[in-house]
């Protein structure tokens, strides 16, 4: 009995000491940043406007600029790892970068597993059309033919927020009704900011404008779960480019509005 009791002691003191070593090289992440003078962030290259290859082939986008950003901010180099929404959070958890940027949505799920930061930027759904065409408010979509996917999130939530009157025109996917809406086989297309950022890539002379906000899903920076100096230290970093309009900067640049009043 004396042996075990021993024994359960030496394994409790173990584990203590294990935590809390775990908890220091965890704090320590931004030490290390610092002391190897650089940082790997995850980013999208394959989602535009967020992240997407240039005709330089160089990756461009918000959560791209983004990344240089929070780099020079924290004064180090910064090295780019191209990711997919499906093994961005993985890299993370197996320290392959220290932190993601990659149009990350925070819910319950996701909080369980890693960290977040301020949010930085609006990610949204939302009615697009030309420029020509004054939408100023929903009860103006009446009568208006609107290019959705079938099922999609755009179409459940615009029938709740638009007038009776407008005609959807369903397609089997994202695909095929941007191409509907170039042809221009509807007035509008209700679609995701990242759809509309790829419809603007591939279609530079459209001239479809951002009309009506459907959805609001703010972006959040991915750190692991206790790095909190590291963490503490991109919030700052994002207030400080909240007050002097380098987030507002990216936004327009990108997204063709301000990033307004984003979640802390």
């Amino acid at each position: 009995m004396m042996f075990n009791r021993r024994m359960f002691v030496a394994a409790a003191v173990a584990l203590s000491t294990l935590g809390a070593s775990a908890a220091v090289a965890a704090e320590d992440a931004l030490a290390k940043i610092k002391s190897a003078g650089s940082i790997s962030i995850a980013v999208p290259t394959d989602y535009p406007p967020y992240g997407y290859v240039g005709l330089d082939l160089q990756p461009q986008g918000l959560d791209v600029d983004m990344a240089k950003l929070v780099a020079e901010r924290l004064g180090v180099k910064l090295k780019m790892v191209p990711v997919t929404s499906a093994n961005r959070i993985p890299y993370l958890q197996t320290g392959q970068v220290e932190l993601v940027i990659s149009t990350l949505g925070k819910n319950a799920e996701r909080a369980k597993v890693i960290d977040f930061t301020h949010a930085y930027a609006p990610f949204y759904q939302a009615v697009y059309g030309p420029a020509s065409m004054e939408i100023a408010d929903f009860p103006a979509l009446a009568g208006k033919t609107i290019a959705v996917a079938k099922g999609a999130m755009e179409e459940q939530e615009l029938t709740k927020l638009g007038p009776d009157g407008m005609v959807f025109k369903r397609y089997e996917d994202q695909a095929t009704a941007t191409a509907a809406y170039v042809a221009g086989q509807t007035d509008v297309i209700a679609t995701s900011t990242t759809n509309a950022g790829l419809m603007a890539q591939q279609n530079p002379d459209l001239g479809a404008e951002l009309k009506l906000i459907i959805k609001e899903s703010p972006c959040f920076i991915g750190i692991a779960k206790g790095q909190d100096a590291l963490r503490e230290a991109v919030n700052q970093i994002i207030l400080a480019a909240k007050d002097d309009g380098a987030i507002d900067a990216l936004s327009n640049k990108y997204l063709g509005k301000d990033a307004g009043d984003l979640p802390l």
